[in-house]
């Protein structure tokens, strides 16, 4: 017990000196108890066999895949509505929907899901992300308390009761305190938190689209050329090919992108051709993207009978017309050793070996108005295609460079599509799995994340590039510290002093007690853990006093989810840890007021909601 103690403390010093990362922290904290023989090898490898750890790892690749599909983007797009310039409102926004999206989906699910969102947005109003993870996290946390399957530690409780012979809770009973507690936090944040929260710089900025767009159009003078025609019943154009027509050649005209006015699924037109080739038909009502100079539009228009059609501005077509969720636009440069060195290419002319349509041209920061231009090394090119194609051409560093970052200019899209709506099924279907039990949690989020990726909606690199390892690997080293505290006998001999002591007090004493206590376990024990150890106590510590174990059973679960103090104690807080950049006393500056608060609130309602 001695030199578990002392492994815990010298845990926790690594950790507040932030020397070392997490998770080389956490593995060496593991593979201490098993060197001084605390722990058997199974014991100390448990943690990553843990259903948890796993199920933290799926829910990353949710959390990716309604990220690389529009969702985040789109959800910190109202964010940001909603909150307009205000940090302040963000932050409430964004903790209030953490907390409510918690009560029905896991805390760790919902900051999977809200992360991306919460960092765009903070980026987007002119804070930075640690001026808002934490509140996410804590919120969620909180959140937990809403219902009776909001987090573990609830359902663990409850399952005392039960198994005790007790009268158990109800589904929502614990909202009679966990949405008190949720808007305290809110407050708490409000007018306290905020102030505390770190500044901390970070390289996770998301790319600005606007302003991304806005030089792109300035550096290549884009503004003056695109048009959109309508296909009319009279036109020639009917039921013929683009092939057929040579519309570069002999109509100095690029076609961008068709629209199907009247898609049919039976006979495989899709509502939307992003990329035409020669073999794209032009059906009635198709409307027709087109890239090319007035004089050519306007003989285009009278030679086959086309309708004009208003057009947004260039930066809004090009924003939710040519960069979708399928295609994309990015900047390349030409290497000074580049194969595509003297060779003549067009405007709107597919690059054929790298499958992009090349967009416009600028040579020595200013634009090339040709038409058709002999490459030189230096040249910038804005290019449209596939993501897929324009992440491909990093592997033609010697041809050429990709500026910027199309993976993330791809996640700033809004625009919903098919399989944005096959990954917000995936996440729906998992909340049912979990809300109704049909399967254990890790099951559920391994079959949403498994859909994601099998239907493509993140392509398997980029899923495993959207877990968290250092959050992931740090869990699941942590676990057997837990598992350790309980085999000692460490943490049962801690609870057993303290109830004995307090017991013959005021039954409210005892509760603040049982508070301490439990909350001080879940700093650094799994909140689960925590709970399944101090539950059966409770309940014989109520039973020996004749006194309800209601509101001390409520109150384990409540300290069970305020582990605000360091950023190992819940899964959420870890999370956050790496793109918040927050340190170990962070969490305790930011931690330690609102866990008092916690702990009054709780003395003062739960006796009254749950009399003794």
């Amino acid at each position: 017990m001695t030199l578990m103690l002392a492994i815990l403390i010298i845990t926790i010093s690594l950790f507040i000196w932030g020397k070392f990362t997490p998770d080389i922290i956490a593995l060496i904290s593991m593979l201490s108890l098993f060197v001084f023989g605390i722990l058997d090898l199974t014991e100390t490898l448990s943690g990553f066999s843990n259903p948890t750890v796993i199920m933290i790892a799926a829910l990353f690749i949710i959390g990716e895949g309604l990220s690389q599909t529009g969702w985040t983007a789109l959800a910190g797009e109202k964010f940001i509505k909603l909150a307009g310039k205000s940090k302040v409102k963000l932050l409430l926004i964004t903790t209030f929907g953490s907390g409510l999206l918690s009560g029905v989906v896991s805390n760790t699910g919902t900051v999977a899901t809200l992360m991306p969102v919460t960092i765009a947005s903070a980026w987007s109003i002119g804070t930075l992300p640690s001026k808002l993870l934490m509140p996410v996290a804590f919120g969620s946390n909180t959140g937990g308390l809403l219902t009776l399957t909001g987090t573990p530690p609830n359902i663990i409780v409850n399952n005392t009761m039960l198994e005790s012979g007790l009268e158990g809770f109800s589904f929502f009973e614990f909202g009679l305190i966990g949405l008190p507690l949720l808007l305290l936090t809110l407050l708490y944040f409000k007018y306290i938190g905020y102030r505390l929260l770190p500044n901390n710089k970070t390289n996770n900025k998301p790319v600005d689209i606007s302003s991304t767009l806005h030089q792109w159009i300035e550096a290549y003078k884009v503004d003056g050329d695109y048009y959109r025609l309508r296909v009319r019943s009279v036109s020639p154009l009917l039921n013929t090919k683009l092939g057929d027509w040579n519309f570069e050649k002999n109509h100095a005209v690029t076609i961008l992108r068709i629209k199907r006015r009247h898609p049919s699924i039976l006979k495989g037109n899709e509502p939307f051709i992003e990329l035409p080739t020669d073999d794209t038909e032009f059906l009635y009502h198709d409307i027709i993207t087109v890239k090319g100079d007035t004089e050519a539009i306007n003989t285009l228009m009278i030679r086959f009978r086309l309708g004009l059609l208003p057009l947004n501005s260039i930066k809004d077509e090009m924003r939710h017309n040519l960069i979708n969720q399928e295609v994309g636009m990015s900047e390349v440069l030409v290497t000074p050793k580049s194969a595509l060195i003297g060779k003549n290419v067009k405007s709107g002319h597919f690059f054929e070996r790298y499958n992009v349509q090349l967009m416009a041209a600028s040579r020595n920061g200013k634009p090339i108005l040709e038409r058709e231009t002999t490459v030189k090394a230096g040249d910038a090119f804005l290019i449209r295609g596939q993501w897929s194609a324009i992440e491909e051409l990093k592997t033609q560093y010697e041809n050429l460079v990709i500026c910027g970052s199309p993976e993330g200019m791809a996640k700033t899209v809004t625009n919903l599509t098919f399989k944005s709506y096959i990954a917000l099924a995936a996440l729906l279907l998992m909340i049912v799995l979990l809300v109704f039990k049909i399967v254990p949690g890790a099951v559920a989020a391994l079959l949403s994340a498994g859909i994601i990726m099998i239907t493509g909606c993140v392509p398997m690199v980029k899923a495993y590039k959207g877990i968290s390892w250092i959050s992931v690997i740090m869990i699941a080293a942590m676990i057997p510290m837990g598992v350790a505290l309980q085999k000692t006998g460490t943490a049962a001999w801690i609870a057993n002093g303290l109830v004995a002591s307090l017991g013959s007090l005021h039954p409210v004493v005892l509760l603040g007690g049982v508070f301490l206590l439990t909350t001080t376990f879940s700093q650094v024990i799994n909140n689960s853990a925590t709970a399944v150890l101090m539950a059966p106590i409770v309940i014989i510590a109520a039973n020996t006093l004749s006194i309800s174990a209601a509101p001390f059973m409520i109150v384990v679960a409540i300290s069970a989810s305020t582990a605000f103090l360091t950023p190992v104690g819940t899964t959420t807080n870890a999370m956050v840890m790496t793109a918040g950049n927050y340190k170990f006393m962070d969490y305790l500056k930011v931690g330690a007021p609102l866990l008092l608060l916690f702990l009054i609130t709780s003395l003062i309602l739960v006796p009254i909601i749950w009399p003794f």
